[in-house]
């Protein structure tokens, strides 16, 4: 089981799914780079929103997950200054390579049976930026459930 053995927060390199927060992504447990995916969906508002299945990420999985995050950042800036549209993102077929990092990144983002459960406690950075060259502007600090 994956028990994280310290109170530091940790990087987030990438962020997957946001709906009032971070709700999937790819963040360090210990130093050691784990996926993570949200429990919960928000139908039910009494549920708590801090627990996460997480489970590792092999590091031709992380560096999938960089290169193509380093595509979006990309854009979402050029989005931000005016220059983009949202029908150019990345993702809607308009960048081959983005598309074939998806592809290859499926099976790695899939929750598998194995997946342990956290909590999750989320701190924004200082950067002016939501999005950076070096992921999410905000880190994790993980403990049991």
């Amino acid at each position: 089981m994956v028990e994280p053995h310290n109170d530091a927060f940790e990087a987030v390199y990438v962020e997957l799914d946001w709906y009032d927060g971070p709700r999937a992504g790819l963040a360090d447990i210990d130093g050691v780079p784990h996926y993570f995916r949200a429990i919960h969906d928000y139908a039910h508002p009494d549920e708590p929103d801090d627990e996460y299945l997480v489970w590792p990420a092999d590091q031709q999985a992380l560096s999938w997950e960089r290169e193509q995050w380093d595509i979006f950042v990309k854009w979402n800036t050029r989005y931000e200054n005016g220059t983009a549209s949202v029908d150019s993102h990345p993702g809607h077929g308009v960048d081959a390579h983005y598309d074939e990092l998806t592809a290859l990144l499926e099976p790695h983002r899939a929750t598998p049976e194995s997946a342990q459960r956290l909590e999750a406690e989320w701190r924004s950075s200082e950067s002016p930026h939501r999005y950076g060259p070096h992921g999410p502007g905000y880190s994790v600090r993980w403990r049991t459930s």
